[in-house]
């Protein structure tokens, strides 16, 4: 462990530090790949400190957020590095959230500037055309668009790496708006870090980094990892089966992470066109963001031949807290056991006591990798973080006596579909506000190493709306992974005496209506 303390020890202070050092050290290496363009190492930096020319001009100071509205690839890696030079806060945001959604999160975190990389996606030039941005035109750094000046007060900047905001990572809260997790330097360079290193990420890796940087798998655990190991990053913009085969056949790539969901479409593709895979670099492969399914797992290691491993972590840890360790590969699902200098806790959610040794209690996490906390929240933030810096996952789990973590339910009814979380009360609240509607209620359904959203609505008296229109409605105002894949319109919602939902009903519900849909 003190080996581990002696890393942490030895952070550099900015996230883009571990690249730009690289930069000198090794200027041609390669760094980062989109489609056919590859940069190396000195490439990359000349590109970083380009754009933190930019942003200065741009009227960016430190303290303040720079709002980049993105798909994976060259300017959305650039644009992070930059705005960290700056001591600025990117806040990722993924492209494909709708309008209303990317409007939110610009209302509550009030950045100085948005920045859309416009070329490499249809749905960033959409947001940029409705905020009126324009192109930044230099012909050194890839194309993207910037919005307009806006009026914003900076955020204290801290040269201490624990204290100082690295990036914000909205997430719905169950209250139905967006939270802005502040993740700091430290906790971010931390899972590039120690998690990397579990891995055996170095110089001689080629990352297929189809998770997106706007969610924080993508950003700490693919990207940054493989960046602070000085390892080239293939930023994927879409996840495509076909062309991860073609990549792992042709590109080099050694390591892939994914959701399971993309593991399943992977062997799915397989199938189907009855092609083996060709994959004579690759050397890890792991999944995490979801359940993971024993014969979906079993599935991608017979296809591989290596072994598929597997994790648990939340955005507010940045995200990892356990992982299964590179030499002690699992034939079981287990999410394995803490990062070094990650401490655990199960406490009885009711009492606030621990719960014995190998009791089921809620996890508590108290690690350099927590947040500092929900942005301009500080009510919500002391929810979840107690004064003595413990997190409060909301996750039901125990210690097994191998030493691994098993996560057993949530006290929070978190959706998560391909990866991605979606809170109920989110998508009810869009329902809701269908003039049709007078109750709404939302629930998960597993299936195949995913969950699908499942809602069931209540109408006014007197009211029609078919599923169709309601599926319309919502798709209008919800990213694409938190629509619902059926809208069951029924008499009534079961309640209780008290009025509280029954979703436990629901869900058997919802059981029988995925079973038998066309």
């Amino acid at each position: 462990m003190d080996r581990f303390a002696s890393m942490i020890a030895a952070l550099p202070a900015r996230i883009s530090h571990p690249v730009l050092d690289w930069a000198e050290r090794t200027p041609d290496a390669p760094a980062l790949r989109e489609d056919d363009t590859e940069w190396s190492y000195g490439r990359f930096g000349a590109a970083i400190r380009r754009m933190q020319q930019h942003l200065s001009a741009l009227g960016v100071r430190g303290g303040d957020r720079v709002m980049i509205v993105c798909e994976n690839g060259l300017a959305v890696a650039t644009l992070v590095m930059a705005a960290s030079e700056l001591d600025a806060w990117p806040v990722i945001v993924n492209a494909r959230l709708s309008e209303r959604e990317v409007d939110t999160i610009r209302n509550h975190c009030l950045p100085r500037r948005i920045v859309y990389t416009d070329a490499i996606s249809r749905d960033a030039a959409a947001h940029a055309a409705c905020h009126g941005a324009t192109a930044l035109d230099d012909p050194e750094l890839p194309p993207m668009a910037v919005g307009p000046l806006l009026e914003a007060d900076p955020e204290p900047v801290h040269a201490d790496a624990a204290k100082q905001v690295g990036a914000v990572i909205y997430t719905s809260g169950t209250t139905g708006h967006p939270k802005g997790v502040m993740l700091s330097h430290r906790g971010l360079l931390f899972v590039a870090c120690i998690s990397g290193h579990m891995r055996g990420l170095n110089r001689n890796d080629r990352t297929y980094g189809v998770l997106p940087i706007s969610h924080v798998f993508g950003l700490a655990s693919t990207c940054l990892g493989t960046l602070y190991a000085g390892g080239c990053l293939h930023a994927i913009a879409r996840f495509d089966p076909k062309a991860v085969w073609d990549a792992l056949a042709h590109d080099g790539v050694t390591v892939f992470q994914g959701v399971p969901v993309m593991y399943a479409k992977l062997i799915e593709h397989g199938k189907v066109t009855g092609q083996a895979p060709a994959a004579p670099h690759l050397r890890y492969l792991s999944s995490g963001g979801s359940v993971l399914d024993l014969a979906l797992k079993q599935a991608v290691e017979a296809t591989f031949g290596l072994p598929l491993h597997n994790g648990y972590g939340l955005t507010e840890c940045s995200p990892t807290i356990t992982q299964t360790r590179l030499d002690a590969p699992r034939a079981d699902t287990s999410i394995g056991p803490p990062l070094p200098l990650v401490e655990v806790r199960f406490v009885d959610h009711a009492t606030g006591v621990d719960v014995p040794a190998g009791g089921s209690g809620e996890l508590w996490v108290r690690a350099p990798n927590v947040m500092l906390g929900y942005y301009r929240e500080p009510g919500l933030t002391a929810e979840i973080i107690t004064p003595d810096g413990w997190l409060k996952t909301g996750d039901l789990a125990r210690m097994e006596p191998d030493g691994c973590l098993s996560v057993i339910g949530r006290l929070r009814e978190i959706i998560i579909h391909s990866g991605f979380n979606v809170y109920p009360e989110e998508v009810e609240g869009v329902l809701c506000s269908h003039p049709a509607v007078t109750l709404a209620a939302v629930v998960g359904h597993s299936e195949a190493g995913n969950e699908s959203v499942v809602a069931f609505v209540q109408l006014a008296p007197g009211r029609t709306a078919t599923e169709e229109e309601l599926k319309a409605f919502a798709a209008e105002r919800l990213a694409p992974y938190k629509r619902p894949a059926r809208v069951v319109v029924v008499p009534a919602l079961p309640a209780s005496s008290t009025g509280k939902l029954k979703k436990n009903d629901l869900r058997t519900v919802a059981s029988q209506v995925m079973a038998t849909r066309s």
